[in-house]
């Protein structure tokens, strides 16, 4: 009799084997990592929020100046800062004493000393415009041709457009200090003959 042949099986249980096995391996792989861009973050859950902390949240900050007018108010509101200007002042018997005070966008700020009898020289200030106070004691401004001069004293302002000449000097017996403020940033100062030579101190 001739023997029956059957159809081969496939092995089953050896492909169901390679599946599980298979299913495991995509269990436990790993999540591609999450580009750091994409994962949900932003500026305040990283740094904090900024209304928690006063300091990072004002509103109340004044803008920088852009206008002669708003120049004038802001050395107004330094010169009544005794506080934060007065600590600096220093005096050089050889020259005018100078320290930047501030600088903003298009504009700089200095405070100057000056012995009795120092002085500016007849000066520009090139493309700048400028305002000048006092502080503490009194100058005498030379300005064109003015030869008796005006005499600048605390809480007084002059203010002057590119090209301005003048001449500032302690004609006093006191040291005296001035807040100058110059826009753009001085570049350039072109020096003229003297102008306050007869301007010296003399007893009163």
């Amino acid at each position: 009799m001739r023997s029956r042949i059957r159809p081969r099986k496939r092995n089953r249980d050896r492909n169901k084997a390679a599946r599980r096995a298979a299913a495991q391996a995509v269990a436990v792989r790993l999540p591609a990592p999450a580009r750091p861009w994409a994962d949900g973050l932003s500026d305040v859950s990283i740094a904090g929020d900024p209304l928690a902390f006063p300091h990072l949240a004002r509103t109340d900050v004044a803008a920088h100046p852009t206008t002669v007018a708003g120049y004038a108010r802001l050395v107004r509101e330094i010169a009544a800062d005794t506080a934060r200007w007065a600590p600096l002042v220093r005096y050089d018997a050889l020259t005018r004493w100078y320290a930047r005070l501030e600088t903003g966008p298009g504009y700089e700020v200095w405070l100057l000393s000056w012995l009795p009898g120092q002085s500016s020289g007849l000066h520009d200030h090139g493309p700048s415009s400028g305002v000048l106070t006092v502080v503490q004691g009194e100058l005498v401004e030379l300005a064109g041709g003015d030869r008796d001069g005006r005499t600048l004293r605390p809480g007084g302002q002059r203010v002057f457009a590119p090209g301005y000449r003048h001449e500032v000097v302690n004609a006093a017996l006191e040291p005296a200090v001035s807040i100058h403020l110059y826009a753009p940033g001085l570049t350039e100062m072109n020096q003229y003959p003297a102008a306050a030579a007869q301007l010296a101190p003399e007893p009163s």
